[in-house]
């Protein structure tokens, strides 16, 4: 980051950016503002030129960039309390975990490195719930908390009544039938619904070929209550292993973009794309990106990083300020590379 001599700020530009005062023995002040040096003149006033150490700043060209600059600052310099100085919230998560011998769905705002899928993120809990509700209708699968020791004797519940639930407790399933099921909501979710749209698919159109309309009906209607269930589903979430995309933001530099990918979640740091090729190498756009992306290393960090930058990227998806564009695709080798290009243009 530049540094600025606090009794002489005119070397600041007047533009949005991220700043650290550093108050003599004291604590690091960290910000962000639309008008860097409005800002840092208004403070060194505040703590008096002479209490000032030394200032600290980084032009930003987009909220974005703003609020990932800042994170990364809070976490440096507030190791301690940076979730709290910057009230990040982590997201809801739906997770389905595969450690247990008979696995549940339920929401969790943790990611962890254990063998479950993570299906997220989303805006908030309600609209989480919701989803979890609508596409746990299609399944067998169990919504109890407690721990399975199946039985005969065991009571059961109004879930295993209706004929929505395996009920393992009381061993109307082996641990392979209900693993099987499980694996069918596992495959649901990691395709985004699509496994089960065509398993369904199938099935009316064998049924309608062999004259059996009323079963093919029964299959018309579940398919029609999968895609009802498919529409609850937030725009962002998805198998946080498949979740990779790319934010186009402008740059502070002229006739550049900032780009940052998320590989399986996690999201990686800021790669600068200059719009303009050089006069003496003509290349198109989709040449110099496939180029570029073919150079970067992507690296997964901790699941506490991961759930913190899906933190971030849900804050700006949902907010006020959101500008630049976010393509999500399936996989660094289905990357939209034309989608990304308008994309690219339209941020400029």
């Amino acid at each position: 980051m530049p540094e600025a001599d606090p009794r002489d700020l005119e070397a600041v530009p007047n533009v949005a950016g991220v700043y650290v005062v550093w108050p003599r023995g004291g604590t690091p002040h960290l910000g962000r503002t639309g008008v860097l040096r409005r800002r840092l003149g208004r403070l060194v006033r505040i703590f008096g030129p002479e209490a000032v150490e030394k200032v600290e700043y980084y032009p930003t060209g987009s909220g974005f960039e703003s609020a990932v600059a800042l994170y990364r600052l809070a976490r440096r310099y507030r190791r301690d309390d940076y979730r709290k100085f910057l009230r990040l919230r982590i997201p809801p998560f739906l997770k389905l975990n595969l450690t247990n011998p008979y696995p549940r769905c339920y929401l969790t705002r943790r990611l962890g490195r254990d063998r479950a899928v993570y299906f997220g993120p989303f805006t908030t809990r309600a609209s989480a719930e919701r989803f979890q509700s609508g596409f746990l209708d299609l399944f067998q699968l169990r919504r109890c908390r407690e721990e399975i020791r199946p039985d005969p004797a065991h009571p059961g519940c109004i879930y295993g009544e209706m004929n929505m639930c395996l009920r393992p407790c009381q061993g109307r399933s082996t641990e392979e039938q209900y693993r099987a099921e499980a694996g069918r909501v596992a495959d649901f979710l990691a395709t985004q619904g699509a496994s089960l749209v065509k398993q369904l698919e199938v099935e009316r159109d064998q049924s309608s070929t062999a004259l059996e309309f009323e079963q093919a009906a029964k299959w018309h209607k579940r398919l029609d209550k999968a895609r009802e269930a498919l529409k609850l589903n937030d725009e962002l979430a998805r198998d946080v292993d498949r979740l990779y995309g790319v934010v186009v933001q402008k740059s502070v530099e002229p006739a550049a973009v900032e780009l940052w990918f998320l590989y399986q979640g996690y999201l990686q740091g800021r790669k600068r794309f200059a719009v303009a090729a050089e006069v003496s190498q003509p290349v198109s756009l989709d040449q110099r990106l496939r180029e570029l992306i073919g150079t970067l290393e992507f690296k997964p960090r901790s699941p506490r990083e991961r759930a913190e930058s899906l933190g971030l990227l849900v804050r700006w998806w949902s907010s006020s300020w959101k500008t630049g564009e976010l393509l999500l695709f399936d996989g660094l080798d289905r990357i939209p590379y034309r989608r990304l290009v308008r994309a690219i243009s339209r941020t400029m």
